[in-house]
């Protein structure tokens, strides 16, 4: 028998808070293994679809469609830089496409340069010149942004349209094919694989920013921007930078077009249509996610091309556009990815009970723990109570 000066130890029993949240984190420390794995899996499943897609196409016009999608989703990754990170919406970014066409036709044409050193000269410059463009442009906010962004447009297509000594003018302005000695096939399905790994490239770029502490900076000025200056962050350096990061890479999307197309037209470079697509793609598809873009450029660039096919050069085939955005924002706002995952989320969560049902057994059993009864055992019932409806009578105190 113990004596007085023991220690007693109470019984270790764990609290139905306590529990509840111990499973939670157990679920979810399960689950994440499987996400990462069905993330790496559709990967792969992604890359080999688009690295199999010039062996699987039927006719040379379906692979030169493919290479359209795959340009479209490099310029909507490309503006997702600014876009997704610091949620400023810009409908100029086909004006740094236009540039980047011309560049690289002209530093070919006119410098004599080769083909892929032009490119990427012209998308050094291109993001050389988008340090003063961003200096003027990211000084304002909101709706003066999104006017600001599409004066740039309108500006460059009346200096190209009006420079016809050096850009052609109306007329437009041929660029010498890269590869001369191959057919057009040939010649697609090269292009098609460059695109590719500009796209790959754009990708790894954004999935490296948004894990560093830069890519923090940049979701902090998403979320409130005056906060973020408040609390010590170079808001307008971060928006800078990313901004001539994005431009480089839409330069090198419009160059990269220009050397397979072989033909620039002022009003077709520079359109507030390549624009205002590059930010529907990437809504569709999910801004603040990595593929966003990309889901969303093969869905609206497929649309478009078969709407083009069907409805040949009349607007139908942008009525169509329009549709296919409004059903989107009506039945998946945040966009298509993020409502995958919340239905596979929905999916995968397992079943659980509500609070009452599930802490009213671990509550018997801290009952029967301090009482010294088994766990197992029923609490005794005071009949009183089960008289009141399972609420007992005060009872008085003796003198």
């Amino acid at each position: 028998m113990p004596s007085a000066s023991e220690p007693t130890t109470a019984p270790a029993t764990a609290t139905p808070a306590s529990a509840a949240r111990t499973a939670a984190t157990a679920t979810a420390a399960a689950r994440r293994p499987v996400g990462r794995i069905v993330q790496a899996v559709a990967v792969l499943v992604l890359a080999a679809a688009v690295l199999s897609f010039p062996s699987l196409a039927p006719n040379p016009y379906i692979l030169s469609a493919g290479i359209v999608v795959l340009n479209y989703a490099v310029l909507s990754t490309s503006w997702n830089f600014v876009g997704g990170f610091t949620g400023y919406i810009s409908l100029g970014h086909g004006a740094l496409a236009g540039l980047g066409g011309y560049c690289t036709a002209l530093l070919v044409t006119k410098a004599g340069l080769p083909s892929f050193v032009a490119l990427v000269v012209a998308a050094l410059l291109v993001a050389a010149l988008a340090v003063p463009i961003g200096f003027a442009a990211l000084r304002v906010r909101g709706a003066s942004f999104v006017i600001v962004s599409i004066a740039l447009v309108l500006i460059l297509l009346l200096v190209f349209q009006s420079w016809a000594a050096v850009t052609g003018g109306s007329r437009g302005l041929v660029v010498p094919r890269p590869f001369p000695g191959l057919l057009r096939p040939e010649h697609h399905r090269v292009f098609y694989f460059l695109f590719a790994g500009l796209l790959g490239l754009a990708l790894l770029a954004w999935w490296l920013i948004d894990r560093s502490r830069f890519g923090l900076g940049l979701k902090a000025i998403r979320e409130d921007e005056d906060k973020a200056e408040a609390l010590g962050t170079p808001t307008f350096a971060y928006k800078l930078v990313v901004f001539v990061v994005s431009a480089g890479f839409t330069a090198l999307a419009g160059g990269l077009y220009a050397l397979w197309f072989g033909d620039l037209d002022p009003v077709f470079q520079f359109s507030i249509l390549t624009g205002s697509y590059m930010v529907l793609m990437a809504l569709l598809g999910g801004v603040r996610h990595l593929f966003g873009p990309l889901v969303g450029a093969l869905v609206v660039g497929t649309a478009l091309e078969y709407f083009k096919v069907e409805f040949g050069n009349t607007p139908l085939h942008l009525v169509a556009t329009g549709l296919l955005l409004a059903l989107v924002v009506l039945f998946m706002p945040d966009g298509v990815l993020p409502a995958i995952g919340g239905l596979l989320n929905r999916m995968l969560r397992p079943a659980q009970s509500s609070i009452r049902e599930v802490t009213a057994g671990q509550l018997r059993d801290q009952r029967a723990a301090g009482a010294g009864t088994p766990a197992g055992a029923r609490e005794p019932v005071d009949a009183a109570a089960a008289t009141t409806g399972g609420r007992p009578e005060p009872t008085k105190e003796r003198a």
